[in-house]
């Protein structure tokens, strides 16, 4: 019965990513083709990189489709996700980025604003939710993403900015070589998709969780079971009810708030948990790649 119950879980996660996948792609397509690419603004990435010499190409006479130019450049970088990032995560990132290939070469280019201002925001909007949303599920759209990702795991950045950086060069290129104007327009599209990417994807917010609990044995060995986090002790008195409790105090990650929740509700229900906001931290804490280690170490012993 366990067994089968962890297959359907399985079952649907998988079925839960192949839906995000299918609508990030869809989403992308439809901003490169019906805001960016008519209005000669660049999106982000390999994405933007792939416009460029597109349009380059175009002024030649060589008409070939984005998209060609999205699925060659995945190749090499979806060969570095795999040995850095994981097979998980690189597996469906390249499934997005070729499904996304595929719609940009089979969508029409229309131009459906004529207004510059209103395509570069809508492009970066759409583009920032196709990024996201498989961000916050565990994967990427391939390119740019995935070595944003590396980064992240790297230097401690959000995602949002590391992309913002990375894409400084496409505004550059595209003023040299397309105008200023053009650029202008660029920067307003990459700074709309990085700002919703931030909004949506926030694994990389850290919270600290306030747990008064009478029951601090039980609660401290459930969440030792789920997360890899230091807890500290807090001996408490309630003032209304008159009693000894304890608080528990610990620093997570935004996307570990379900699973702290849960875990202190399944042993003690009349616990309570408050939540702040935390800036910055200084001292060890593990981050996502360290944890795995730490489990994959665990479970060897």
């Amino acid at each position: 019965m366990k067994m089968r119950n962890v297959l359907e879980k399985d079952r649907r996660e998988v079925g839960k990513h192949l839906l995000i996948l299918i609508g990030s792609a869809i989403i992308t397509a439809i901003a490169l083709n019906e805001f960016l690419v008519p209005g000669k603004i660049f999106s982000a990435g390999i994405n933007g990189i792939s416009q460029i010499i597109a349009t380059l190409l175009a002024a030649g006479g060589i008409h070939l489709s984005t998209g060609w130019f999205i699925l060659l450049f995945n190749i090499p970088i979806g060969l570095l996700g795999w040995f850095k990032v994981g097979r998980g995560f690189t597996i469906y990132s390249i499934m997005v980025a070729v499904l996304t290939s595929i719609l940009a070469i089979v969508v029409p280019v229309n131009n459906i604003s004529n207004n510059s201002l209103l395509a570069a925001l809508f492009g970066g909007i759409l583009t920032g939710v196709g990024v996201a949303y498989p961000l916050k599920n565990g994967f990427s759209t391939g390119g740019m993403d995935i070595i944003a990702v590396v980064l992240e795991k790297t230097t401690g950045r959000t995602i949002g900015t590391l992309m913002l950086m990375i894409n400084f060069g496409i505004v550059i290129v595209a003023g040299f070589l397309f105008g200023w104007e053009s650029a202008l327009y660029t920067i307003i599209s990459i700074y709309a998709m990085s700002r919703v990417v931030d909004s949506i994807h926030t694994r990389h917010q850290k919270l600290t969780a306030f747990i008064v609990t009478s029951q601090q044995d039980a609660v401290i060995s459930e969440l030792n079971k789920t997360l890899i986090r230091g807890i500290t002790v807090i001996p408490s008195f309630g003032a209304y009810t008159r009693q000894a409790s304890t608080v528990l105090m610990t620093v997570i990650l935004r996307y570990e708030l379900y699973t702290l929740e849960h875990a202190v509700k399944d042993v003690d229900p009349r616990a309570f948990v408050n939540l702040v906001n935390t800036v910055d931290i200084e001292g060890n804490f593990y981050n996502e790649t360290e944890q795995l280690k730490l489990r994959e170490e665990t479970a060897k012993k």
